[in-house]
């Protein structure tokens, strides 16, 4: 049975109970709004009202909350899309309180919506990510199997969350192809390899010159830096098909040829 139909509960070793579970009325979509607001901070204009999230599951898209012994800890929220005539999920927005972040719980919230897509006939899920942001690349890459194609600078204007850091709001397209032969190895512990052919590398000291004004500019630099060398890569046919999450805490984009890509993947055209 699906996730929209069936809660998912999973044990942790250290015995807190986490589940998944459908959002579907107004108050745990309330819930989804005050963890928004906690995780990104933002300004009252820039929160999504908490009947967006309603609509959004009303309407074909998902709104999937995440419970640890029974206190909302996290949600995932995805609209519906149409692109080239074909259908596919969004996936808008996913967050997670940081004292329940060490149980992977944003892993199962993007496995629980891949679960309920597939019982739709869903392909493709996309969603945008900070390609500063090493440890949320780690996880879409490394973890889940997608793949980045497409660079977006300053996607949604200037942003009220202190985790922007003041920076223009780049964002690159995580390209979920839910059956593909790579999403399906990735996800039973058996990643495809690919030759590399050029990686882009992002310092771990990026979140600290983030979050200090003072060292905005180096920020902005390396920001700036990627933003060049990732849509250059990307206009020469150059996939994200890796992740290089290094012992010091510096990350890796590792950029080849996506040799595995679905045969319908141009159906939906970038």
């Amino acid at each position: 049975m699906s996730a929209m139909e069936t809660a998912q509960t999973v044990t942790a070793t250290s015995t807190p109970r986490v589940e998944i579970r459908p959002v579907t009325n107004l108050d745990e979509c309330l819930e989804c709004l005050e963890i928004e607001r906690a995780v990104w901070g933002y300004d009252p204009e820039d929160l999504i009202p908490s009947r967006m999230f309603l609509l959004a599951a009303r309407i074909g898209g998902q709104v999937l909350g995440a419970y640890v012994d029974d206190k909302p800890a996290g949600f995932a929220m995805a609209l519906p899309g149409v692109r080239n005539g074909h259908p596919y999920l969004h996936s808008h927005m996913l967050g997670v309180l940081s004292e329940y972040r060490n149980l992977r719980i944003g892993q199962r919230l993007k496995l629980a919506q891949r679960d309920e897509a597939l019982t739709r006939g869903f392909e493709l899920m996309e969603w945008t990510f900070d390609p500063l942001e090493i440890k949320n690349a780690h996880m879409n890459i490394t973890r889940l199997g997608a793949v980045v194609r497409r660079y977006a600078p300053n996607f949604y204007g200037p942003s009220t969350s202190p985790l922007q850091g003041g920076l223009p709001t780049d964002r690159v397209y995580a390209e979920w192809w839910l059956r593909s032969e790579r999403v399906e190895r990735i996800l039973r512990g058996d990643a495809p390899t690919y030759e590399i052919v050029e990686q882009v590398d992002v310092p771990n000291a990026i979140y600290a010159w983030k979050a200090q004004p003072e060292h905005r500019e180096e920020a902005l630099a390396v920001q700036s830096r990627n933003a060049d060398a990732l849509q250059a890569a990307f206009a020469r046919g150059l996939t994200v098909v890796g992740y290089d999450r290094k012992a010091d805490g510096d990350g890796a984009y590792l950029l080849g040829i996506w040799t595995d890509a679905p045969a319908n993947i141009t159906d939906y055209k970038k």
